[in-house]
């Protein structure tokens, strides 16, 4: 008889000084929670990170994805572009939801893994630079680890970047990344012809299976 698929459930977080809007998926049991760091112009509706915690749930890990801006500011942003490459501000919600994790009674004792793209892979980086003691790993899908800048060298979870090998402008800028980048741990995939949302045939697939497989090793650790 096939496992049941555990309920997704919306949540609000308080991060940053506002509130913002989540789906919280936990499975019984779970190893782990991965938070999604979306993307410029994306939120927790995203189909492609959506099917990506779809398949991390299935492997025993709970998800959250949350809007990293208010409605206001994406009316604001579709308008002027002018927050989706603040990192700044991107990375502090993130540790605002990565504290409300470690308060909630569902997510309190489970280690908190990273999923960032584009932007948010930045966004990611950045936070678990901030907060060494609850980020366990790092995975960035065709993302953009360099605006993490001088937190780099300060980032000690394992991390995974994965790029498309189409997307060839983000792949010298993820190979400079890994070359900055503190942990111990840390490797850059090359997806062959995918492009930058992975949206040919299979791509996605490889996506999940190496995020299954990099965070079921170091959640499991910690």
């Amino acid at each position: 008889m096939p496992t049941p698929k555990p309920d997704e459930e919306p949540v609000r977080v308080t991060a940053g000084g506002v509130t913002l809007e989540g789906s919280l998926t936990v499975p019984d049991p779970a190893r782990g929670v991965v938070l999604f760091a979306h993307g410029s112009g994306s939120g927790r509706y995203s189909p492609r990170n959506r099917f990506v915690a779809g398949r991390l749930n299935d492997a025993g890990l709970a998800t959250l994805l949350i809007d990293l801006l208010t409605e206001e500011e994406e009316r604001a942003e579709a308008h002027t572009r002018h927050i989706r490459f603040d990192i700044e501000l991107l990375a502090g919600r993130l540790v605002g939801a990565t504290d409300w994790l470690a308060a909630d009674s569902r997510t309190t004792r489970l280690p908190v893994g990273y999923f960032g793209a584009s932007t948010g892979g930045g966004a990611a980086l950045v936070a678990a630079a901030r907060r060494p003691d609850r980020a366990a790993a790092v995975v960035s899908r065709g993302g953009r680890p360099d605006l993490a800048g001088d937190a780099l060298p300060r980032v000690t979870a394992p991390t995974l970047l994965i790029v498309g090998g189409d997307d060839e402008q983000v792949v010298d800028l993820n190979e400079w990344a890994l070359s900055q980048l503190g942990s111990p741990v840390k490797q850059l995939v090359i997806i062959p012809g995918a492009g930058h949302l992975f949206e040919e045939a299979g791509k996605l697939d490889e996506v999940a299976l190496l995020a299954i497989r990099w965070f079921a090793r170091y959640l499991a650790l910690t």
